[in-house]
Order: structure tokens, then C-alpha cells, then sequence
């Protein structure tokens, strides 16, 4: 759409996360320009960037990308396996949120059944995240980011449950 509209345009993408592939440097960094000789200096100037990083990346990665892309069976089974990961983070997603409701935890925690990925800003200040690692062993990045992935049905009780705590006065 921006291409189209005429813009230049750099978008990087990783395949890490959605192929299970951490490590892997699989990826790709795409670049649109509007002229061919603006491309030819952009295509120096990566290479003076990349040189230093690797002469020769793996190709691992890249190798069962490519694999899975290709085989119409094996495409077919990691849709599958995507999908249902996906359908799991959405339901954890959905269980914290009823869960720290149903607590009656103050404030507006529709964010995260509204964000989406493995990750999420639950909203928690540093100091009601130092305070949940203290009392009740959940740890996150203290900006209030956790990982959705890591969630289960059986833990998330115990996070509304710091949630709670931590903002009706834990703190």
C-alpha cells in the first residue's frame, strides 16, 4: 500500500517467534526505493552495515522456512499449530481479564483482551511490579510486561490475585 502510493519504504521482519526458530537470524529486511540509483546507494550502504556483523549467515533457518513453505503437508500441520497457539494466548488473555473482574480489581483492564501476541502491557507501575515479585513470585519486566505465553489456566488465578493485591493498596 505505501509502494503503491509512491513512498520508500523499509520494513524488517523476523520469522523467529511464528516458526519456533529462536537464534536463527531468520528474516528478512525489504526495502523499496523510488529510484534505481537512490536502491544502488541504499545496497552500499547495508552492506557496509552487515559486513562486520557476518560474511556468511547461517542458513538453517532459512533451510526449514523453506521446507515447511514448500511442503503443502507440512504448510498445512504448522497453520494448524499456529492457530491453536494463538487460540491459547487469546483464551489466557481472556481468563486473566475475567479473572481479575470478577476480583472486582480497580480500573479499566480491557487492554488486555485487546492487545494481542505473546506479550503484554499489563499497565502495573515498577513499584506495584517490585511488590508482586516480592509477595507472590511473578516476574515481569518492570515496566509491567509479561508474557502472555507463559500463562496456563492453573496460574492465572494466583496473577489476578497479585494484580489485585498489588493495586488495591499492596503497593
Amino acid at each position: 500500500m505505501f509502494a503503491a502510493d509512491g513512498g520508500e519504504l523499509l520494513v524488517a521482519q523476523s520469522y523467529a517467534k511464528n516458526m519456533g526458530l529462536y537464534g536463527e537470524r531468520v528474516g528478512a529486511l525489504t526495502i523499496v526505493c523510488k529510484a534505481a540509483d537512490v536502491a544502488s546507494r541504499v545496497e552500499s550502504q547495508l552492506k557496509l552495515v552487515i559486513r562486520p556483523m557476518y560474511s556468511n549467515p547461517p542458513i538453517h533457518g532459512a533451510s526449514i522456512v523453506a521446507t515447511i513453505l514448500r511442503d503443502r503437508n507440512l504448510y498445512d500441520e504448522w497453520t494448524v499449530e499456529l492457530k491453536a497457539m494463538a487460540d491459547r494466548i487469546i483464551s489466557m488473555r481472556q481468563q486473566l481479564f475475567d479473572a481479575i473482574q470478577s476480583r472486582g480489581t480497580p480500573g479499566d483492564w480491557s487492554h488486555i483482551i485487546k492487545q494481542i501476541g505473546m506479550f503484554t502491557f499489563t499497565g502495573l507501575n515498577s513499584q506495584q511490579v517490585a511488590f508482586m515479585t516480592k509477595e507472590y513470585h511473578i516476574y515481569m519486566t518492570s515496566d509491567g510486561r509479561i508474557s502472555m505465553a507463559g500463562l496456563s489456566s492453573r496460574t492465572v488465578p494466583h496473577l489476578a490475585d497479585a494484580i489485585h493485591a498489588a493495586v488495591t493498596g499492596g503497593v
